[in-house]
């Protein structure tokens, strides 16, 4: 029979995360206890007064569709947002568009930029969904496989490494997940030297910004010299604000980059929701203690479960300095690979994580752990994995 799914289909597998997901709901189902650490979603709920002007919204009739470009005045709430905090001047009329999902903005920035053939630099371990994005916008995407020893640092020797005469832009993402890392200034200034001399666009997704700890620096690659006319920046509200079922997200960039972006948006969503613009102007205008209530709280749940993590046996873990995720180096276990001791948690102890390779080449021998939960939550799960540790013979 002949093949009716398109080709790019073919290098594409589902999301690793939505995979864990769906297992555990599945898990649960049965009647099994299972703990969840493998998701990244914030457990507390959206500030109230965000809940209220999307209600005031809807109360109102608000419901329509909006400029496919994003509320005006949302607009001009992020252009403010990105000069005030990230030292970035985004034209709300052309450098601005408003998007169903920082997800949704990543595509559609490498739909633009991408042609087939086209490669695309992403430093690993990265996201799950990076690579698949590219694939999806017919280009190749090349791992920059970044190492544990040295704490997962990009460095010029690395990127320089993968770079080809295909290569068209680099895709750099801090707060990093799954690894917590956060951009230095040495590292920042080897990518804005690296794009600029190779003439390469590059894309920085920062929806972990807001979820930074010990005052780790967040340094925006579009703010820095030379960098603002070759970087689309990547933003959101799912993390910082905890709106992830709100799907509402942002890309900032050259207004010639920006204008052929509009027209994918436009073809392919049309717009994002109305009503939940509005949520997100009054995410980026109103109080902002709701925004370091959270952040301080996962302060308190990144030194409890790294803690925890380091007093198991066969197990080392850094502390992150942005995002809410744990990346601990299970290598002293004795387990022959990641996927075969998250495997083996999940069975013995019902401890749901992602394995390490899920994020590509540098994950192997690590686990990512979210603590976008309770602490009652970390404590069980921390519990549950020092007696399997402890009593379980290794494979």
């Amino acid at each position: 029979m002949k093949n009716h799914v398109a080709t790019r289909f073919s290098g594409i597998k589902e999301s690793a995360t939505y995979a864990v997901l769906e297992l555990v709901r599945e898990l649960r189902a049965q009647g099994l206890p299972v703990l969840d650490l493998g998701g990244g979603e914030p457990d507390f709920a959206t500030p109230r007064h965000i809940v209220a002007e999307a209600n005031l919204a809807l109360d109102e009739g608000f419901t329509h569709y909006s400029p496919s470009r994003g509320l005006p005045e949302l607009l001009t709430a992020i252009s403010r947002k990105l000069a005030e905090d990230n030292g970035i001047e985004a034209d709300p009329a052309e450098g601005v568009i408003v998007t169903p999902s920082a997800k949704h903005a990543l595509f559609i920035t490498l739909m633009t930029l991408l042609d087939p053939g086209d490669e695309l630099l992403v430093p690993t371990p990265s996201w799950v969904s990076y690579q698949s994005m590219a694939h999806l916008a017919g280009a190749r995407p090349v791992a920059v496989p970044l190492g544990a020893d040295d704490g997962f640092r990009i460095t010029r020797k690395a990127l320089e490494g993968q770079l080809s005469p295909r290569t068209k832009a680099l895709l750099v993402n801090s707060p990093n997940n799954p690894t917590g890392r956060t951009l230095d200034a040495q590292e920042a200034r080897v990518i804005a030297d690296f794009v600029q001399e190779h003439e390469l666009f590059a894309v920085a997704d920062e929806i972990y910004e807001k979820i930074r700890y010990a005052g780790a620096p967040h340094l925006s690659i579009a703010a820095l010299p030379g960098c603002a006319e070759r970087t689309v920046t990547v933003n959101g509200f799912s993390k910082g604000y905890a709106m992830t079922g709100w799907r509402l997200g942002y890309a900032a960039g050259p207004a010639r980059i920006m204008t052929e972006m509009l027209k994918v948006q436009q073809h392919s969503v049309g717009c994002a929701g109305s009503f939940v613009q509005r949520g997100g102007l009054a995410a980026l205008t109103g109080p902002q203690e709701p925004v370091a209530e959270m952040a301080a709280a996962y302060t308190r749940r990144m030194e409890l479960i790294t803690d925890g993590l380091n007093s198991l046996p066969g197990v080392g873990c850094a502390r992150p300095s942005g995002g809410f995720y744990a990346f601990p180096d299970i290598r002293g276990t004795g387990f022959a690979s990641s996927e075969a001791f998250a495997g083996w948690l999940l069975r013995e102890a019902h401890v749901a994580v992602m394995p390490g390779t899920a994020f590509g080449p540098g994950g192997e021998g690590h686990i990512r752990l979210s603590f976008a939960t309770s602490e009652a939550v970390i404590e069980e799960a921390l519990g549950r994995m020092a007696k399997a540790l402890a009593t379980a013979p290794r494979p």
